[in-house]
């Protein structure tokens, strides 16, 4: 009888490991928090942020984001908008060269996004996370609010 109670124990404790794991593999990279590498990022215009925290977080079937920095000039920074990754237009806010951002997954480590301002696209992108979720580099082309042309590569670390 002992013996059956310690072989039952043994599988209930493989199978809550097989569990955990899954649930692992299924977390999408994205979720936590990152900060720039300003020294590794590259802004064309500048001048580049002096600092970028970003914090992102389940929310159903979405994902929340929150952003809170320093710009070139010293001023505080702070945006926010939702996620999924369905390519549907969704409010951003704090962000001054666009007021919608959309998403579509290339796989589980990038996606490609589309801002729009006004209802016009004025910046593409990708985010790419490095396959050990230790780096995630945003690149971003298109014109700024200014009528600037954007060619932006962001480099942040996980927290």
């Amino acid at each position: 009888m002992q013996r059956l109670l310690r072989a039952t124990a043994l599988v209930m404790i493989v199978f809550a490991a097989a569990a955990v794991e899954l649930a692992a593999q299924g977390a999408d990279p994205l979720v936590g928090t990152w900060e720039l590498n300003v020294a590794k990022s590259k802004y064309t215009p500048g001048p580049a942020p002096k600092s970028e925290t970003r914090t992102y977080v389940v929310a159903g079937q979405d994902i929340k984001a929150s952003s809170k920095g320093v710009d070139g000039t010293g001023k505080p920074t702070a945006a926010s908008w939702t996620i999924n990754y369905d390519g549907i237009d969704r409010p951003e806010t704090g962000n001054p060269n666009a007021d919608t951002l959309s998403l579509k997954s290339v796989n589980a480590f990038s996606a490609k996004f589309t801002q729009k301002r006004a209802g016009k696209v004025v910046i593409t992108g990708t985010r790419t996370i490095s396959p050990d979720g230790k780096v995630m580099t945003i690149t971003s082309k298109g014109t700024n609010a200014r009528g600037q042309t954007v060619n932006d590569v962001e480099v942040f670390e996980q927290r």
